[in-house]
């Protein structure tokens, strides 16, 4: 399905042979032709329509492609945008993918095959900006490294809580040894998502409370309902290894049982809990958890603790971040002002969500295709949150056995493009 016709797209400066001609790289040749991003959207969600509503007024972006199987989704996504009319509708990804006229894809979907989407884009020859958490499973994340690898494309995990200031006044810490050698850190992302979350009428969009299913027996599970808590961990791990520079290397993890406490209609666990430790030493203990009540507050708190001092965000609405350091003469935690939204946040992000942070998931995408300002949480670091999320699934499954695991750097056991030996 296709609404509007397209030309070959303003913005084009040279032919793509030019540059190889003039013995420029992969990056720099498709540079050198663009002076905007061609970018087309598949998953039409709440979040996905937050996502394209900012990409269409988004400096250095231009809309050209909509897609979701669910055609009701169609027109309320295009009505709020500039120029709904010169956008292409699609149903179906595959002819989404063959579109010559979108250069990136922003892959807002949730399913089971989220990173398998995300490498069938970078395969087509897509540069690749995908909403968390990247992917479900192992093969998924080895197929997405190899094909970003391959192509030469630019694959970024778009999780926005790394770019919050807390973080950024954290990672300064770390950094500068105020906290000296980091041996422990905590998070968890835990709240309520709500009793409409987790049905819906089969073949369309429209959720169905868990108090009206009776009504509606032909009610189907949505994806939230199948996937394990765990997995939603990239929006900790993010961070935290970030703060860090650090990567996870062995993971094991436990849970509550299935169906939830909460409602026995959710098939998910009410909370999963996992253990990792990091190549640089140091333990962190994370959790997730989607149904359990908490008060009106952030969901997200983290800690990290190091022989120097430790940092903690708030924990409630009557809470404040804290700051220890064992050598400043300080006898208790001391509150500390920090927030999410950055002190250096330019004008355009204020609004964007999530505290402003969602401006830079869009912002770092451009500034790596249109500038080649190289990737800091690049195609590596997203798998590196990614894996161990996926691998504690996996640990609970086999009574919480110790996972190990990989580097997707390649290295002495893998070459760039090739799975390991």
């Amino acid at each position: 399905m296709r609404r509007g016709a397209h030309a070959f797209g303003k913005g084009r400066r040279c032919r793509l042979g030019a540059g190889w001609q003039r013995g420029l790289s992969l990056a720099e040749t498709w540079r050198c032709n663009v002076d905007e991003i061609r970018i087309g959207l598949t998953g039409l969600g709440p979040r996905g329509r937050h996502w394209l509503k900012m990409l269409d007024n988004f400096n250095g972006y231009r809309v050209t492609a909509i897609c979701d199987p669910l055609t009701e989704l169609h027109e309320m996504s295009l009505e709020p945008l500039k120029d709904p009319d010169s956008i292409a509708v699609y149903d179906k990804y595959e002819d989404f993918l063959t579109d010559d006229n979108v250069d990136a894809v922003a892959l807002t979907v949730r399913c089971w095959e989220q990173g398998a989407l995300a490498a069938q884009a970078l395969e087509a020859g897509k540069h690749v900006n995908s909403e968390v958490p990247a992917a479900h499973t192992m093969e998924d994340c080895w197929r997405i490294v190899l094909a970003a690898e391959r192509s030469g494309k630019v694959y970024q995990l778009g999780e926005q809580r790394r770019h919050s200031g807390e973080f950024a006044a954290w990672r300064e810490l770390v950094r500068d040894g105020k906290l000296g050698k980091i041996t422990f850190c905590e998070g968890q992302y835990i709240g309520y998502k709500q009793s409409y979350r987790y049905h819906r009428l089969p073949g369309t969009a429209q959720l169905v409370p868990i108090e009206d299913l009776p009504n509606h027996p032909e009610a189907e599970p949505t994806w939230i309902n199948l996937m394990p808590p765990i997995h939603y961990l990239p929006h900790e791990l993010s961070p935290i290894l970030m703060v860090l520079d650090d990567r996870v290397t062995e993971v094991t993890a436990m849970s509550t049982r299935s169906p939830s406490y909460i409602h026995e209609e959710i098939l998910q666990p009410d909370i999963q809990l996992a253990i990792m430790k990091t190549a640089k030493d140091t333990l962190m203990r994370l959790a997730v958890a989607y149904t359990q009540p908490t008060p009106p507050r952030d969901n997200h708190w983290c800690h990290i603790m190091g022989t120097k001092g430790s940092v903690e965000l708030a924990r409630s609405l009557k809470d404040s971040p804290k700051l220890w350091l064992a050598d400043a003469q300080m006898h208790d935690h001391a509150e500390v002002g920090w927030q999410p939204q950055r002190t250096d946040a330019p004008a355009e992000a204020r609004g964007s969500g999530h505290s402003d942070t969602d401006y830079y998931i869009h912002a770092t995408f451009r500034d790596a295709l249109l500038h080649g300002v190289p990737q800091e949480f690049d195609v590596y670091r997203a798998m590196d949150t990614a894996a161990p999320a996926i691998l504690a699934s996996e640990s609970i499954a086999q009574g919480s056995k110790l996972m190990h695991v990989p580097d997707f750097r390649p290295g002495p056991n893998r070459r760039k493009g090739e799975m390991p030996r």
